[in-house]
């Protein structure tokens, strides 16, 4: 139950963090625009954690192509949440939204066998020890 909560709770932090404009208070009172709001968040949320998890996945590759021995307890203890590489009130450049991205893929050389066997209470990223 703690680990499923930290999850949730991780999740929701880095989602106010990300949704820092007007300090995550819904100026408007119009439901329709709430919900829009809450899911654009949302959306966002889940793309900055998926392009955090691809960053993770292509590092542990580099990792493991050096010669360095990844472990389940290692990947246990990385969290998808990261915000240090993010600069919300810096310049972005859109030139590059033309360019094809390399094919995503999804393999790691990673054994998770034993994770599946402890079960999905086992599993969490980012759970304090």
């Amino acid at each position: 139950m703690t680990a499923a909560t930290n999850k949730v709770e991780a999740f929701n932090g880095f989602s106010q963090w990300l949704g820092f404009g007007n300090r995550g208070v819904i100026a408007d009172n119009d439901p329709v625009e709430q919900e829009k709001a809450m899911k654009f968040n949302a959306l966002l949320t889940n793309a900055v954690i998926f392009h955090n998890a691809l960053d993770i996945a292509e590092i542990v590759r580099q990792l493991l192509e050096e010669g360095w021995e990844i472990t389940l307890e290692d990947l246990a203890h990385i969290s998808p949440h990261l915000t240090e590489h993010i600069n919300r009130f810096g310049e972005y450049s859109t030139h590059e939204l033309g360019i094809q991205p390399d094919a995503y893929d999804p393999k790691l050389d990673v054994d998770f066998t034993p994770l599946r066997d402890q079960g999905p209470a086992a599993v969490g990223f980012g759970q304090a020890a």
